[in-house]
């Protein structure tokens, strides 16, 4: 039996464009109507309903409203990731700001490390991180280090939890890593307890206030700011630029800048920055 197909009005597309801006600051263009329509079908099939203006009042009902908009957001991020994607961040990572930072700390009293990867998707970035860490700081001691990695979907969270990849993804991972922080589970390849022990996975929405109470020394958040529109990014960096140390860095996506915010960042190199 071929599954039920669904189209969307152009009144229900404004009403589903609008929910899902308010709630996760995305900002869906005209182009997106099939996009909507791909993602979202499965539920109206799951729910047995008709239209998406019945799964949109569906949504607006007490009892169904947060489990199901979990899901809908679920269905509308994009969750493109990769081990060391732009790999010239952990290049300079490890043979630049890192050292610094280890300089820093061996003549001061503070041996702290917080990095936090917003828009984690299934984890990938954060064990890079980790591994790119772990390797350079391995001859040191006394260090405190925690990588905080958060997403806002809730089944990527979950992938990324578990740390366990096929071969495919796990290809770009340089081959002395690979031997070092990856261990063989059948055709799988799970990354090692002590890297996974650094990383804490946690739901955040990016809209919402952020609940950290401490700052971080560095933040990677690429290839997200790209589907909000100019209003949500400055108030977005914005925020990003309170929950850095003095100093700290401020890592984007290859299409991002912020060079339109030199009052509160340092153009760096490359999609990398520095708070001011």
């Amino acid at each position: 039996m071929l599954a039920q197909s669904f189209e969307i009005t152009d009144k229900e597309f404004e009403l589903f464009r609008g929910m899902i801006y308010r709630e996760t600051g995305i900002d869906l263009s005209e182009r997106k109507k099939r996009l909507v329509i791909a993602r979202l079908s499965k539920r109206l099939r799951a729910l047995n309903l008709d239209t998406f203006t019945d799964y949109y009042n569906y949504l607006q009902s007490d009892g169904n409203a947060d489990s199901e908009l979990v899901l809908l957001i679920n269905r509308i991020t994009t969750n493109k990731t990769d081990y060391f994607r732009e790999m010239h961040h952990f290049d300079y990572l490890k043979h630049e700001l890192l050292p610094q930072i280890i300089n820093a700390g061996e003549r001061g009293s503070s041996r702290t490390l917080r990095i936090w990867s917003a828009g984690c998707s299934t984890g990938e970035e954060p064990y890079s991180l980790a591994m790119t860490v772990a390797d350079t700081f391995a001859k040191t001691r006394g260090w405190d280090i925690k990588i905080l990695a958060t997403d806002l979907d809730t089944e990527v969270l979950a992938k990324a939890s578990q740390g366990s990849y096929n071969s495919m993804t796990v290809s770009p991972v340089p081959s002395d890593y690979m031997a070092k922080y990856f261990k063989r589970s059948g055709s799988e390849y799970e990354v090692v307890q002590d890297i996974k022990n650094m990383i804490y996975f946690r739901k955040l929405n990016l809209m919402n206030p952020f609940p950290m109470k401490k700052q971080f020394d560095i933040i990677f958040c690429r290839n997200v700011i790209i589907y909000f529109d100019a209003q949500t990014k400055q108030q977005l960096m914005t925020k990003f630029h309170n929950q850095l140390k003095n100093q700290g860095h401020m890592f984007i996506g290859h299409s991002e800048s912020l060079m339109h915010m030199k009052d509160k960042f340092r153009y760096i190199k490359n999609t990398i920055y520095q708070k001011v």
